[in-house]
């Protein structure tokens, strides 16, 4: 598991590789988007989830992550990003 705990519009890779779960807490108010990728790099697609003016204390979870976890705010944020690699066998 990885955390990234985010503050700004600086776009973040969380995780790379085959990630099985990315969770977003968002810890304050946000106007604007939170943007999440299924890419690493400079790549912006493809775009799993855009998450519009979130309120405090919502959370987000995402699966099956193929290249890794990036994500981008639109503005100053204070969110955190939780993933998990692990894939059980089912």
């Amino acid at each position: 598991m990885s955390y990234n705990h985010i503050t700004d519009n600086t776009a973040t890779v969380c995780a790379g590789g085959r990630i099985s779960k990315a969770e977003i807490q968002v810890n304050a108010a946000l106007t604007g988007t939170i943007t999440v990728y299924d890419a690493i790099g400079s790549a912006t697609t493809p775009v799993v989830a855009v998450i519009t003016n979130p309120t405090v204390g919502s959370q987000f979870k995402y699966y099956d992550f193929t290249t890794g976890v990036k994500v981008t705010a639109s503005g100053t944020c204070d969110i955190t990003v939780n993933c998990d690699g692990s894939f059980l066998a089912k």
